[in-house]
């Protein structure tokens, strides 16, 4: 597969740009972040990188994501296993876990974002971005409509 082709499973939710903890149940040793341990939760949060362009759902600096924002996520072939932290609705999850492309997809809408924007997948219109965000407060953003799968 091509590095086009693997850019192209992207469904373009946004998702993945929001800011996620997890909520160890009051340890206090620190885990690693690579993986969930039995005690942990993932939550999801409303707030979104300030590169995300939240009418598109679409970094508006792609290209140097990685070195604007180092934890920012980049998926390949290779770490796809290690994806715990995507949402199910990720296309690239659900391809993972042998689920298929969902009917809202792009690449089944003629490359067009609506569908998925129309049935809610996306992040279109539920963020704030993390410059307006009280992070000392981030329980207050937890969100689970980031949760939301359907097909």
């Amino acid at each position: 597969m091509s590095r086009e082709e693997w850019e192209a499973l992207c469904d373009g939710c946004a998702k993945c740009c929001l800011h996620k903890f997890i909520d160890d149940d009051g340890s206090e040793e620190p885990a690693p972040t690579n993986y969930m341990q039995a005690n942990e939760v993932l939550h999801y949060t409303n707030i979104a990188c300030d590169l995300l362009n939240t009418k598109t759902c679409s970094c508006s600096r792609y290209a140097e994501r990685q070195e604007l924002v180092p934890d920012c996520v980049k998926l390949t072939k290779e770490n796809l296993k290690d994806i715990f932290f995507m949402p199910t609705s990720c296309t690239y999850r659900r391809l993972h876990e042998g689920r298929g492309i969902p009917s809202w997809h792009p690449l089944l809408n003629r490359g067009k974002k609506s569908a998925m924007h129309k049935q809610g997948m996306s992040v279109r219109g539920k963020t704030i971005p993390e410059s307006q965000a009280d992070l000392d407060n981030f329980e207050q953003y937890i969100a689970i409509w980031p949760l939301e799968d359907l097909d």
